[in-house]
């Protein structure tokens, strides 16, 4: 393998833990924003007052936006369009590409989505706020979403599918993750793109998305900024975090490696390798041959005959026994 592609796989984690954590993650922050519903009336308390100061600052970008989208199908249809899909779109694109082309990058920008996420969901559930779309009409906002719904796949509630509508928090609106998500993609297009393009994608997609929040009435020009601000304190708190998690992985692999280190395992029995292989030990001594193969030499032969040890034993005895019979005969 080459260098540069060995080193653009060393530190790319594996493909199917990231999947089960990012849908573990999704899920919690699901969950989370449907039990963040809060009282409507104070969700539009804080609507009403979000719009005043904004009105107070001429901030109100959302009514004249609101107003083109409205009276412009060729600009409402594909605003809603846009506002419905694209985040469950290019925000996992972006991931997907991070984790293939800048492995070293991609721990860092998983963590930032999710720290930023996570905030987001404390904002919902401190902040319950009315979206413009669901005021009073005498505000002068409508809600593109339901104007245009026969051209899409959603209905009255939101951009949630015909049906689904209490699966959603439609007063989970500050701050605005589409623009928080959105400002995410982008920043990692410029930083880590090589070409033109999507440097030029990472400028426009979030500018595209601020104006398509707020000329659909999703969202107030404010709550987009609070969305900016909610991914600019999960930058800030991703390195400490990435940090604390490595310290925690090394202590948990210590104390594993100090569990494993003490454990008390019974040691192998030793093999004997002769009986094993029918090889020599190394260590032990090795016998000489005996080069008279069991032949004995008698007494003048300069060559051993061929007796072996057993045979002059009979022999010897035989002889014995015959010397001995004489003997007794002569002694008769």
């Amino acid at each position: 393998m080459p260098q540069t592609a060995r080193a653009r796989t060393a530190h790319r984690p594996r493909w199917w833990a990231e999947l089960l954590l990012l849908a573990v993650v999704y899920g919690a922050y699901s969950a989370g924003r449907l039990l963040a519903r809060g009282d409507v009336s104070t969700a539009v308390d804080h609507g009403l007052a979000i719009l005043r100061i904004e009105k107070a600052f001429f901030l109100n970008a959302e009514h004249p936006l609101n107003r083109l989208f409205t009276s412009t199908p060729a600009l409402g249809i594909p605003a809603d369009f846009a506002y419905a899909s694209l985040h469950y779109l290019v925000t996992p694109a972006v991931l997907i590409w991070i984790f293939r082309r800048r492995p070293a990058h991609y721990r860092a920008a998983r963590t930032w989505l999710m720290l930023s996420t996570l905030l987001g969901l404390i904002g919902f559930t401190l902040l319950p706020t009315c979206p413009p779309r669901l005021l009073d009409a005498s505000y002068g906002f409508v809600d593109t979403m339901a104007q245009y719904s026969s051209y899409g796949w959603w209905g009255a509630e939101a951009s949630a599918p015909r049906g689904l509508g209490g699966m959603t928090n439609q007063y989970a609106a500050m701050p605005s993750l589409h623009v928080g998500w959105a400002v995410w993609c982008g920043v990692l297009l410029w930083r880590h793109g090589k070409s033109p393009l999507p440097r030029v994608l990472g400028v426009v997609y979030p500018l595209v998305t601020v104006i398509v929040v707020m000329g659909t009435a999703n969202h107030y020009f404010l709550d987009a900024v609070a969305g900016v601000a909610v991914m600019g304190a999960g930058a800030l708190l991703t390195a400490p975090a990435l940090r604390a998690a490595d310290r925690g992985w090394t202590r948990a692999a210590g104390r594993y490696a100090f569990v494993a280190r003490h454990a008390r395992l019974p040691a192998p029995a030793p093999v004997d390798e002769a009986s094993v292989t029918g090889a020599t030990p190394v260590n032990s001594p090795v016998k000489p041959p005996i080069v008279s193969d069991g032949c004995e030499t008698s007494p003048g032969e300069r060559f051993p005959g061929q007796r072996t040890r057993t045979n002059s034993s009979t022999r010897t005895a035989g002889g014995t026994g015959a010397a001995a019979d004489d003997a007794a005969t002569a002694a008769r």
